[in-house]
C-alpha cells in the first residue's frame, strides 16, 4: 500500500487512518449550518470536512425524476431535481467554506462533476480530490482529475471489479499517481449484511493502492472494523441533527458518533501493534510473576540428587522453567533447600 500526502498528513500503510467527516448536503444550502457543521467535525476530531460543489445540471435533464427517503421520521418524495439545486454549493461558497477549514486547521475537500468543477476546487487550492460512485464510470472526468497532479479518492460504490479496473487504469493512464480506492456500499442506509469489509484487502491486492472505506452504515461497527483490516482512510456522512430535514440526515453521524467513531478508530490503531511474535512491553513483568518455575517437592538435604519427584512447578517464574525439568534430573544439590524453594544454578554443583 502506498503511502501519499494530503495537506500536511501522510496517508497509507502505518499512518494513523484519515477520518473525513462528509457534510455532503447535509448543509441543506444554509451556508451557516455548513459553516457550523465544519466546527463540530473539527471538534469531534475530523481530519478532513468534505463537500460537494456539483453543478445540477451536469447530471440530471429530467425534472420528473423523484427521490424517496425518510426525514424527521416522514417518507418524502421529491424532485431529484429540486432537492440537489437547492444544496448547490457556488464556487463564491466554495472559497468561503475552504478558508474556513483553513482556519480551523482541517483539511476541505468535495466532489465535482464536472471539468468546471475540477477547475473551481484548483482555483481555492484544495489538497485533494473526490470522484463520487455515481461517477465511477466517467472516465474522462477521472482522467482530468488524474492531470492536475492532486491525490483522488475513488469510490466504488455500484461497481464490478472490470468498472473500477476501467477507472484505475484511466486515472493512471492520465498520470495520476497518488490514488486511494473507497470500498463503498451505495444503499442508505447500508445493512451490515451488504457491507462486506472484505473486499478491502480485495483492492489492495487488486489495484496496489491504498484503500479505505465510504461507511453509509448506521453506527460505527464497520467503520471500526474497517481499519482492522487495512483501511487507511474511513468517510463518513456527518449532520449536526438526525431530525434535520433532508435525505442523508437520518444515516449520518452526528457529532457524538463521529467523537466516538474517532476515538474507537485511534484505539483500535493502538491495539493493532506490531505483528512481531514477541512479548508485549507489558507482559515482560509478567514472564517472573506468573510463569512457573521447578522448585524443591519437599525439603532436600545437600549432596542429593534430584529425581523427577524431587521437584515441582510453581509460580514465580524467575528460576528453571517446567520445560528444563530433563536438565535438572541427577544433578547434586550443593545446599539444603526448603520445600518450594526456587531451584537456581548456584543450587547445583
Amino acid at each position: 500500500m502506498r503511502v501519499l500526502r494530503i495537506g500536511k498528513r501522510l496517508v497509507g500503510e502505518a499512518q494513523p487512518c484519515f477520518l473525513a467527516a462528509e457534510v455532503g448536503i447535509n448543509h441543506n444550502g444554509d451556508m451557516d449550518l455548513a459553516h457550523r457543521s465544519i466546527d463540530a467535525a473539527v471538534e469531534a476530531g475530523a481530519d478532513a470536512v468534505k463537500f460537494q460543489n456539483y453543478h445540477t445540471e451536469d447530471f440530471l435533464s429530467d425534472r420528473t425524476l423523484t427521490h424517496e427517503y425518510v426525514s424527521q421520521g416522514k417518507t418524502v418524495v421529491e424532485s431529484q431535481f429540486d432537492m440537489f439545486k437547492r444544496c448547490e454549493l457556488a464556487p463564491e461558497k466554495l472559497r468561503e467554506l475552504h478558508e474556513h477549514c483553513n482556519q480551523r486547521s482541517v483539511i476541505f475537500f468535495s466532489t465535482p462533476t464536472s471539468e468546471t468543477g475540477i477547475q473551481e476546487l484548483i482555483e481555492i487550492g484544495v489538497p485533494l480530490l473526490k470522484n463520487g460512485s455515481d461517477y465511477l464510470v466517467n472516465l474522462p472526468l477521472i482522467r482530468a482529475m488524474a492531470r492536475t497532479g492532486l491525490p483522488a479518492v475513488i469510490s466504488t460504490g455500484m461497481a464490478t471489479l472490470d468498472d473500477v479496473k476501467d477507472a484505475v487504469e484511466a486515472f493512471r493512464g492520465a498520470g495520476g499517481k497518488d490514488l486511494i480506492l473507497l470500498h463503498c456500499t451505495s444503499s442508505y442506509p447500508t445493512p451490515p449484511e451488504d457491507v462486506h469489509l472484505r473486499k478491502i484487502g480485495a483492492f489492495s491486492a487488486a489495484f496496489d493502492c491504498a484503500v479505505g472505506l465510504s461507511d453509509h452504515t448506521e453506527g460505527n461497527v464497520a467503520a471500526i472494523g474497517s481499519v482492522a483490516l487495512g483501511a487507511c482512510m474511513i468517510e463518513k456522512h456527518f449532520t449536526l441533527d438526525k431530525n434535520l430535514p433532508g435525505p442523508d440526515h437520518r444515516f449520518s453521524a452526528d457529532p457524538m458518533e463521529f467523537r466516538t467513531l474517532v476515538e474507537s478508530v485511534r484505539s483500535m490503531e493502538k491495539s493493532l501493534g506490531s505483528a512481531e511474535l514477541k512479548p508485549s512491553a507489558s507482559e515482560q513483568l509478567g514472564r517472573s510473576d506468573y510463569r512457573l518455575s521447578c522448585v524443591a517437592a519437599r525439603e532436600l538435604p545437600a549432596g542429593r540428587c534430584l529425581v523427577a519427584s524431587d521437584i515441582a512447578f510453581r509460580r514465580p517464574g524467575f528460576g528453571f522453567p517446567p520445560k528444563q525439568l530433563d536438565t535438572l534430573i541427577a544433578r547434586e544439590l550443593v545446599r539444603t533447600v526448603p520445600p518450594g524453594h526456587v531451584f537456581l544454578p548456584e543450587d547445583f554443583a
